[in-house]
């Protein structure tokens, strides 16, 4: 079979793909260092990198969309056996692992670009509902009709990232705690006045 050019160029982009995420494991490069360091690390040449991904800002989008999807097929795993809430609380304790703070400042960073350009970083806005989706499905397994189960979803994993950035902006602001309160409110429980942890 004879692969058109278009299929080369992906077939090359993926294997040069799995090199960054090999040379970076969890991690991801901060915006700070350039597409030469960066093909310095992965052994390959920064007009390659530049070539398949544009720019400093394309590596990044697409390293994160890749090491999510990564992380939520294990997500979407766990899910299968839980609750809503028990699934919110994954998403929170996977995203707020130590060895994940690089990868959730350059998914603010890589947000905040593609806000002003989204054109330029549509593969990765569109794989930004891959949470919600599975959210709104636990939400409907526990009893809620389509519609509300997605604005339950969309309002809560919406309601994740802005705890997410103010990890990243003020550490140790007793976010799980807004997490549980952030349940009891879905669920349209009474809030306390002290909220424990899950």
């Amino acid at each position: 079979m004879i692969l058109s050019s278009a299929e080369r160029k992906g077939d090359a982009r993926e294997r040069l793909l799995a090199r960054l995420l090999d040379a970076f494991d969890e991690a991801l490069p901060s915006p700070e260092v350039s597409l030469r360091e960066i093909a310095a690390r992965t052994e390959t040449s920064h007009a390659l990198l530049r070539y398949h991904f544009g720019s400093l800002p394309g590596v990044l989008a697409a390293m994160l969309k890749a090491q999510r999807s990564r992380d939520n097929e294990t997500l979407f795993e766990a899910a299968q056996q839980g609750t809503f809430d028990d699934f919110v609380v994954a998403i929170w304790r996977a995203y707020t692992r130590p060895e994940q703070l690089s990868r959730v400042r350059g998914f603010f960073h890589v947000v905040g670009l593609a806000a002003y350009s989204p054109e330029d970083f549509r593969e990765f806005i569109d794989s930004l509902d891959d949470l919600t989706k599975m959210l709104a499905s636990l939400a409907e397994r526990e009893g809620l009709d389509a519609k509300e189960a997605l604005t339950m979803a969309t309002v809560t994993i919406a309601a994740i990232r802005g705890l997410l950035l103010q990890e990243v902006l003020t550490p140790a602001g007793h976010s799980e705690d807004a997490v549980a309160l952030l349940l009891r409110m879905s669920k349209g429980q009474s809030v306390p006045r002290t909220c424990p942890g899950p």
